[in-house]
């Protein structure tokens, strides 16, 4: 099973694209169910931003997975995968791998280095793996990522060196306005976004916020918090947008819905209550659009949306931080996939020593029918000596193909062990018969054949010899 991606972002397609492909809060569980359900993919965490969506599945193969994939997001977007194709990039495999990496450090951001992608991958995470649809490849490769996202912001300070959509949005805005300090904004939206929004706009000494949600309880909530460091914040109802547009001076929009939330009577109906040199700054950060894109029309009203920020932060970077960061996650993915390719060879070396503790078993097992009267320590001598024998002939060709296997098609010499030994890596442990036909199995090997079995130090594991019962012969 391999890693497969399969995205659209404000690098690939235009906002209208990326307003039919998002995927809501309340769609996310259809929308894994629905990629579960197919043949070939086992696992799926769907990662949805301001700017991007993607998918992140593992699939038995490359093109039944992204028939797969790339179905479900053109149903959910009500479009043929022909409307969609220009726009999608795909990753699979180590590309995958680094494409995540990438993303949770804030390299493929809008604004370079934006923190906020590690908690909204964080969440992504979290919300599939609830609804049961991470298994063990996803949840190491995400673990992964978090750690690579957590250490390139404290070693290259390129969580610095950019900001938020939020903040670049709020630029727009102040340079629209001349300053933010003492001015008047409505936050419209109360989820993180629009938390982030009232944070930022408080810490620019905005001179009051006003909040309306669809959930009043949670705008209540929001304002509390406001108020509490210093800033005067009340509740308005959605119906009542209009209206305080009249003595605001900046509105924020994002509130994550289906649908245009402000439209442009709305907009139109508060400009005129307001004196014609009053401008007003509306900032649509919604994905879909919140607002009407009509409103930038109106005479005294600058629009700022996720078109006009993507336009103007297109090919910004932060220079060495970004340089670091790439070095960082290229550092990171080339371990991550080395640690993946030696994991993927233990099973073939574990049922190599498996093989031939068998065939050692057997031989033991034959020896005791031809002398069973030979003495129990010259058994244990002669056990230790085959064993020991076997362990100097296995150790180079599996230490070996263990270094092979960690660099690139290393799996290729894995392969050539098992046709060499004829090995099924998946088989249970050994069984074989003992004297008077009962089993010997892996729990019921000695700590000595336990310990060679996995490779470890056989003459330790003998050093002490198991107890034996009252019948044992000596």
């Amino acid at each position: 099973m391999s890693l497969l991606l399969v995205g659209v972002s404000h690098r690939t397609a235009p906002v209208s694209v990326l307003e039919r492909v998002t995927i809501s809060g309340e769609d996310t569980a259809k929308v894994l169910d629905e990629l579960i359900a197919g043949e070939h993919v086992s696992e799926a965490v769907v990662l949805s931003t301001c700017n991007r969506i993607e998918i992140y599945a593992v699939v038995e193969t490359f093109h039944g997975g992204l028939t797969e994939v790339s179905g479900v997001l053109a149903r959910h977007a009500q479009a043929d995968v022909s409307d969609l194709t220009d726009h999608l990039y795909v990753h699979y495999a180590g590309s995958a791998v680094e494409h995540l990496f990438s993303v949770a450090a804030g390299l493929d951001s809008m604004v370079v280095g934006e923190a906020q992608i590690l908690g909204q991958l964080r969440a992504a995470y979290s919300t599939a793996r609830e609804l049961g649809t991470v298994g063990t490849v996803l949840h190491e490769v995400a673990q992964q990522a978090l750690r690579v996202g957590k250490r390139a912001q404290a070693e290259t300070g390129i969580d610095a060196a950019g900001a938020s959509v939020v903040t670049e949005a709020l630029d727009d805005a102040g340079a629209a306005l001349g300053d933010l300090v003492g001015r008047r904004a409505l936050v419209v939206g109360a989820g993180s976004m629009g938390g982030l929004a009232a944070a930022a706009l408080r810490r620019r000494g905005i001179g009051e916020i006003a909040l309306a949600n669809r959930t009043p309880e949670r705008a209540a909530h929001l304002a509390d918090l406001v108020a509490a460091e210093g800033t005067p914040a009340r509740v308005v109802g959605l119906d009542a947008i209009g209206a305080e547009m009249a003595a605001t001076d900046l509105v924020v929009v994002c509130t994550g819905a289906v649908g245009i939330v402000v439209d442009l009577d709305t907009v139109r109906t508060g400009v005129a209550a307001r004196p014609s040199s009053r401008p007003l700054v509306v900032c649509d950060l919604g994905l879909p659009r919140d607002v009407d894109p009509d409103v930038g029309a109106l005479a005294g009203v600058t629009l700022v949306d996720l078109t006009t920020l993507g336009e103007r932060l297109s090919g910004t970077g932060a220079g060495q931080a970004v340089e670091a960061t790439r070095t960082l996650v290229a550092e990171e993915v080339r371990a991550y996939l080395a640690a993946q390719r030696s994991a993927e060879v233990t099973p073939t070396v574990t049922a190599l020593r498996r093989r031939a503790a068998e065939v050692v078993d057997a031989e033991l097992l034959r020896l005791d029918g031809r002398l069973p009267g030979l003495e129990a320590d010259v058994r244990g001598e002669l056990a230790r000596t085959v064993r020991r024998v076997v362990d100097k002939l296995l150790h180079t060709p599996t230490v070996q193909v263990k270094r092979l296997a960690q660099s690139p098609g290393g799996d290729t010499y894995a392969e050539a062990l098992r046709e060499l030994f004829e090995l099924d890596p998946q088989a249970p442990a050994a069984v074989t018969s003992g004297p008077g036909g009962s089993a010997i199995t892996a729990e019921t090997v000695s700590a000595a054949e336990s310990a060679w079995l996995e490779g470890g130090e056989v003459d330790q594991a003998l050093a002490a010899p198991a107890p034996r019962g009252p019948g044992s012969a000596r």
